[in-house]
């Protein structure tokens, strides 16, 4: 690429370090769609297998304004950690920032409807040892809650090195990488939804 167009490209892609890193993102990200593959995989085999433990239509139904509200904020995450990608092309660090905070309270609010959503579960019986179907669900939407947990954690020391080091162009790599494993594990949360909640609403 000319020295001119890497001048007037996006910062996070006008070094050869910058591009190399996030092409290795993507392949890390191939990586966790055949890990979720997997685990959907063995949900799906595992579907309908409850035993004694309490149906999902039975749990499901009764959260569904909570999965709802679950599902708004995490979608609705993904619509302001693109926003700060906009703001950081445009050289403001303290919009970039500002809507970077936004994205993570979401994910917050994200986080503490799913484990009080898993506790209720436990609560009513459907726990990881009570049937295969149960150790799916929790193995499932619990490696994405830690995902999502491990996004925020990953989030927070950015901004933290953009207090240090302002907006460069390694610092707008690692923003830029972010908000793609962000908006990676919002597609993962898609299917969740999807084929795990309105699925089991049914059976």
């Amino acid at each position: 690429m000319a020295a001119e167009e890497l001048k007037s490209g996006p910062l996070e892609y006008r070094s050869q370090e910058g591009r190399m890193g996030i092409l290795g993102f993507w392949i890390f990200l191939g990586a966790e769609v055949v890990l979720f593959a997997t685990l959907f995989a063995t949900y799906a085999v595992l579907f309908g297998r409850t035993a004694d433990a309490p149906a999902p239509s039975e749990l499901f139904q009764s959260g569904v304004g909570m999965t709802l509200v679950m599902t708004f904020l995490l979608l609705t995450s993904s619509f302001t950690c693109g926003i700060a990608v906009h703001e950081m092309r445009k050289g403001n660090a303290k919009g970039l920032a500002t809507w970077l905070i936004i994205t993570l309270v979401l994910g917050l609010g994200f986080l503490g409807l799913e484990i009080y959503e898993f506790n209720h579960y436990v609560h009513e019986g459907a726990t990881l040892p009570s049937s295969a179907y149960w150790s799916a669900f929790f193995v499932l939407a619990g490696t994405h809650g830690l995902h999502v947990t491990l996004g925020i954690g990953w989030a927070i020391c950015l901004l933290i090195q953009l207090k240090q080091r302002g907006l460069t162009n390694v610092t707008s790599r690692k923003f830029f990488v972010v908000s793609l494993y962000w908006h990676f594990l919002d597609v993962i949360w898609i299917f969740i939804f999807t084929g795990i909640y309105l699925t089991g609403m049914v059976l």
